[in-house]
This record gives structure tokens, sequence and C-alpha cells, in this order.
């Protein structure tokens, strides 16, 4: 079988961000507190951005390390002993003097077990391309304030995601917050991870740290949405079923469009250019931001429908509308986004999703697939999703309304809840009724 180079890493998918509530949450300088202090992790390492997205959760998130792993590397799906600790020709973070290589999660729920104490009722949720575990509990973990941006709870006892019956994995996705990623201190030298990559590093977390024999399903939002594609391709054995929410599985004209222009900016910051990329020895205030302020301001324009936006107040819009030298409110979202970013992370980040491609591949996926995608997406396109879904054996699209676009995917599970619990009964999963 022809080597596939799952080169997945930001995902169109990735311009989830969630701007409008994201940036609502409070900005908090990074502390060195927040360091998880392994033992063969150097304390004295600077943390140049947090390890948590979302502050007030810092404390439920937990750490793995996996040594020689490799990343940036070839995946060929059916060859799973070839891709064990990364694909074939990937480099590790040891190799480049560092390492080894983090990443991070949150777990609830009742974990039931076989007679050798494995784990046989697991739920993974995929973080987003500028999120991490902490961000989808926030918004869809019963009692989290972001719950009632989603519709409601997802996950909780008796929820749709019901604790009381499965073992519910949070995961962060390397390249950001909680796992391995440029701005630990490698910068540009960090390699070029793929989706692949994300999905390996979380598989050998379930495998070893979590002893997980099974996934029932996984799922995930825009960027989380598209590793659940991956997961299915590369461990078909260990995936039932796969939920992916406004998810492709390759970036379509318009998201290459949107990540070409922000790593455009985000290399045009002054800052970035004085120093070629390599800036992490200049104070935090001095380190490249209008770069980063630009990019999410590409972003935001298309992150909900023009009608939408079109209605707003300007008083409101401004916040995210990029200017050289703001004033009176004007970029404050992305003023304080830039504090909670790095430009390194995000160049990596938007050029491995640019090399996204698993459209070829899309016929060996086995697990059972229900995709959800609202029709006025303008990142990622409703009939793009559709083809992707009416290439996967027996999977189905249900496609919604939102004013929202992109962002409604967060509501997605609720506006759809009636195709949802179907599905999930179908394959053995949530409650029986309807109306719960």
């Amino acid at each position: 079988m022809k080597g596939l180079r799952l080169h997945t890493a930001g995902l169109s998918v990735a311009v989830l961000i969630l701007l409008v509530f994201l940036t609502a949450l409070p900005c908090r300088k990074v502390s060195g507190q927040e360091w998880p202090f392994f033992a063969d992790v150097p304390a004295a390492r600077p943390v140049i951005t947090r390890l948590s997205a979302v502050p007030d959760l810092k404390g439920k998130k937990q750490f793995h390390t996996i040594r020689n792993f490799k990343l940036g590397g070839n995946y060929e799906p059916g060859r799973k002993e070839s891709y064990e600790f990364g694909g074939r020709g990937g480099v590790t973070l040891e190799s480049l003097g560092y390492g080894p290589l983090r990443t991070a999660y949150i777990a609830v729920g009742t974990p039931k077990r076989n007679q050798a104490g494995k784990i046989t009722n697991a739920i993974v949720i995929n973080s987003y391309y500028s999120g991490d575990s902490t961000n989808m509990y926030f918004f869809w973990h019963e009692g989290q304030p972001g719950t009632e941006f989603s519709n409601g709870p997802v996950v909780g006892p008796g929820r749709l995601i019901d604790t009381d019956e499965y073992y519910v994995v949070f995961l962060d996705s390397l390249g950001l917050w909680g796992a391995s990623k440029p701005s630990d201190g490698l910068g540009l030298q960090f390699p070029d991870y793929s989706y692949a990559d994300i999905v390996q590093v979380s598989y050998r977390l379930l495998k070893d740290k979590l002893g997980v024999e099974k996934i029932r399903l996984a799922t995930g939002v825009s960027m989380g949405g598209s590793l659940c594609y991956v997961w299915a391709l590369l461990h078909p054995e260990f995936v039932d079923a796969i939920l992916p929410i406004a998810a492709n599985s390759t970036p379509d004209n318009v998201a290459r469009w949107i990540f070409q222009l922000m790593n455009a900016g985000l290399t045009s910051d002054p800052v970035w250019r004085q120093t070629n990329g390599d800036y992490y020895h200049l104070p935090g205030n001095q380190r490249p931001a209008q770069g980063l302020m630009f990019g999410w301001s590409i972003l935001s324009l298309t992150a909900l429908t023009f009608d939408h936006r079109s209605q707003q107040a300007w008083e409101y819009v401004k916040g995210d509308v990029f200017y050289w030298d703001p004033e009176n409110g004007a970029g404050k979202n992305l003023i304080e986004r830039a504090e909670d970013f790095d430009t390194n992370d995000m160049i990596v980040r938007n050029r491995t999703c640019l090399k996204y491609d698993i459209s070829d591949h899309l016929h060996e996926i086995k697990s059972n697939t229900l995709v959800l995608h609202a029709y006025t997406d303008q990142w990622l396109i409703y009939e793009k999703a559709k083809e992707t879904a009416d290439k996967i054996p027996g999977a189905r699209i249900v496609g919604f309304e939102s004013p929202l676009a992109h962002y409604s995917c967060f509501r997605a599970p609720h506006v759809c809840k009636k195709d949802v619990s179907s599905f999930f009964r179908d394959i053995g999963l949530g409650p029986e009724d309807e109306t719960q």
C-alpha cells in the first residue's frame, strides 16, 4: 500500500478558536508555577505560553510524557506496527536536544474494565485548532459556564455523553497548551507534526497511561472533528464509532486561503522579521504580537455569517478588527489573544494543516460514522463535508442552519440531538429517551 503522509495538524478545522466566547475568558499572565515538574523535565525551563487555555480549570489537567516519539514521519494505514511510536522517518524531540514529548488530558466518568483490567468504555473528545482539553470541558461539561453558549451540557451524569456510563477523556493536541509545542523552546526547529502524530500521541496516552482497550466513540469539533477520521483510519480495531462535527478530510480552497493569509501576517510581523523567528530571548512584551493580532482578525472576519456580523453593533465588532495602533477598544480581543498565543506555535500549526489530506483513504474507514455540519460554515464548506461523508461506507451527514457559522459546532450535539441520540442507540450508546 502506498505510504500516506498524514500531515494533519492544524487542519482547516484548525480555524475553530471560538473567538467570540473564548475572548470572554480572562487573560492571565503566564506563571512558572504552572509547569508540571516531571523528574525528567528541567524545572528551570522557561514557560512561554500557558499549559491550560482556561486558567480556572488547570487543576483538572493531567500530564504524561512519551519518550522517543517520532514526529513528522510517514504513516501507512493498515501497517500499525510501523507507527507505534510515530511515523517512519520522523524525528524525536530528544534528538533535537529536548524532550521527552509531553501531552495532557482531563479524564472524567466511570471506567469499566475487562478481566485484564483494561478500560472498555472510553469516549474521547479531541480539542480544536486553538483549544485544549480545558476548552472542551468548559463548553461541554455539566456545570461549566460555557455550556450556556453550547445550548446546554453535552457531557455529564445522564447527558448525551453520560459520565455515569462512560469514561470520558478530553485530549490536548500536540502543538499547543499542555502538549509539547514550539514555544517550549525549540521554536521553528520544532518538527512539522501531523494530524496522524496528534492521534498517535493520544493513542499512546490512552494505551500506556490510562489502560484503554477500546474507544466506543471519538468526537470533537473543527480540527477535533477531523482528528476523528484519522483515529478511525489508523486504529480501526480500536475505535467503534466517530462523530466528527464541523470537520473535513482536507482543507478546501477557502480554508487554505485563510491559513496562507494568516501565516503571511504572522511572518510579516516586524519583530518576527527582525529576529527571523528566534525571539524567545526577548521579554514577553517585546515578542511578536501584531502578526498574531492580524492573523486572528483574518479568522474572525469569516467566523460568523456576514449577515450576522452586519447586524452587530460596531462597538462590538471593532474588538476583532486589526489596527496598527488600536485605541478606544478597537482590537481589544486581538490584543488579549496575542497575549495568550505564540507566533511560532501558530505558524507551525497552520503550516502543517495546509498539508492535511486523507481524502483518498476515506473508503478504508470502518467505524460507524455520523457527521454534523452547519450549512452556513464559511471556513469548512458543507458540500466538502458531504463529499467526505459520502466516501465513508455507511456514513451519514446531518446539516443544520445557524448564523454562528463555524462556531455553531459547539451547539451541534443539541441542535441535532434527535439524530445524535438515534445514532447513539444504533451503536449501543446513550440514553433511550430522546427527550432526556
